[in-house]
């Protein structure tokens, strides 16, 4: 089984035993649960449209370990197409979902280990590239959700992790068996962490060797003894509880977070992909980060439905021929279409690295992250300012279809006369949920803070940016011949 079903996906889920906590209880019927049922849907159509014939050259890959068809969430990029399909992937799914579909972390995690895997054999001797291809054959042929968990709570962020008052604070070993290892601490903002089969770890940040324990990268089924989840709270998501649909904003689909605690958990060494191999860590984080910082074309696709949800409310409106509406519609797409420039740029320039994996150009995808920490709040923006008031001062569906109220409510938020109300008011909703509402966690928060928050990239520009060779091109042209020391 090399490609599951939407309904296979849900039934695997069933079968899971997950300890999840939600509102203070314990989460009996985590798949019929309404709140997370909304994020499960979005996982789904990544099953969904791999089996469409239509979308089989985006959504699925030929595994190089063994020739099957199987869906690019599971795939190891071999070449730079491969990570152009991926961009392309993004865009499309967050299109159609208008939310966050949850697998590219995951996605993202598996490149990164199959690259820092064959780097640290190569600089030990170790065997985690093999025990990583194994398990990678196993993703594959069985076609599993993986969770990437690698954000720390961290505490006091101004100390490493062993200075750290609890020293939990940061995900380590604290028991070495001859079998394995008992790792413990908790990893926060996991998405779509319910929704998933496998939870692999990784260390947040770069470590020195007194954080050694804390260098460790693992994978454990997601329903392991000693896995906890609590649920994290989203804007309106007590929405999802109503009878009705209307004000959810997004009918069918969302997105979930959760912070997953690891009380000492048993990792059998066969899915220890790395063990106090400190000075790796910084890299591994290098790598996926860059990874994930091309993810972002997901936004893209979220952008084109608030760009469309904001079009729809002007021609309900009767503005859409007002210049100034025009032109902030035009804003909107050129800060959209310079976000998919960006992630398609980073994956045209990507190259192999050693393990035969293409890699992103990591310069590229910095910028374009950057641009995502930005543009989404400016679309976000526009929309409200193309949207007006009516979008957050709106009347509930109930005072909608309500016997005494909704004469009022229909008479007199009306738009142009040949659309209903009702209409007029389900494009409102799109509009306040991903600027305002549950969605906006996945279009503006995760935005400035997924894959790492601002300065991070910031860093990583100034790092790769080559300035000696911008300085000897201004020279020379500027006919300066004598080279001084860098300072």
């Amino acid at each position: 089984m090399a490609l599951k079903t939407p309904a296979e996906y849900i039934e695997s889920l069933k079968k899971l035993n997950l300890n999840v906590f939600m509102f203070g209880k314990k989460v009996e019927n985590v798949v019929e649960d309404p709140i997370i049922r909304r994020s499960l849907n979005a996982v789904s159509m990544t099953y969904a449209l791999a089996q469409d014939p239509n979308y089989e050259e985006i959504m699925t890959a030929t595994s190089h370990l063994t020739g099957n068809r199987i869906n690019r969430f599971t795939h190891i990029h071999q070449s730079a197409e491969d990570l152009v399909r991926k961009s392309k992937m993004g865009r499309l799914l967050g299109s159609l979902t208008g939310c966050c579909f949850q697998r590219c972390v995951g996605m993202d995690a598996l490149n990164a280990l199959s690259i820092i895997t064959y780097d640290i054999d190569e600089a030990h001797g170790t065997d985690y590239h093999r025990r990583f291809l194994g398990y990678l054959e196993y993703v594959q042929e069985k076609d599993l959700v993986c969770d990437g968990a690698m954000t720390d709570p961290k505490g006091d962020r101004s100390l490493p992790p062993h200075r750290q008052s609890d020293p939990d604070m940061f995900l380590r070993v604290v028991e070495e068996r001859s079998d394995g290892i008992v790792v413990r601490g908790a990893k926060a903002h996991q998405t779509g962490a319910v929704n998933s089969h496998e939870i692999i770890v990784m260390p947040t940040i770069a470590l020195k060797e007194e954080d050694r324990n804390y260098a460790i990268s693992v994978a454990m089924p997601s329903d392991s003894d000693g896995i906890i989840y609590i649920m994290g709270r989203q804007s309106c998501d007590t929405r999802k509880l109503e009878k009705g649909q209307i004000d959810r904003g997004n009918i069918t689909f969302g997105g979930h977070e959760a912070l997953v605690v690891f009380d000492d958990l048993f990792i059998p060494r066969e899915r220890i992909f790395m063990f106090r191999e400190h000075e790796f860590a910084g890299r591994l984080v290098e790598i996926f980060a860059s990874y994930h910082r091309q993810s972002y074309a997901c936004k893209v696709g979220v952008g084109d439905v608030l760009i469309g949800a904001a079009q729809t409310i002007t021609e309900y409106n009767g503005t859409e021929r007002a210049s100034h509406v025009k032109d902030k519609i035009i804003e909107m797409n050129q800060l959209n279409e310079t976000l998919y420039c960006g992630c398609i740029a980073c994956a045209s320039e990507g190259r192999a690295e050693p393990s035969g994996t293409y890699y992103v150009d990591p310069l590229l995808a910095n910028v374009h992250k950057q641009n995502v920490t930005r543009f989404p709040y400016e679309i976000a923006r526009l929309a409200q300012d193309i949207a007006g008031g009516l979008m957050v001062t709106c009347p509930s569906e109930d005072d909608l279809n309500s016997p005494e109220a909704g004469k009022w409510v229909k008479k007199y938020l009306k738009g142009i006369k040949d659309v209903p109300t009702e209409h007029r008011i389900r494009a409102l909703r799109p509009i306040e949920n991903i600027t305002l509402g549950s969605a906006a966690v996945g279009y503006l928060t995760e935005s400035m803070h997924g894959a790492g928050s601002p300065q991070a990239q910031r860093i990583m520009i100034s790092r790769l940016a080559d300035m000696k060779e911008k300085k000897r091109n201004a020279m020379r042209l500027a006919g300066i011949t004598e080279e001084v020391a860098d300072r």
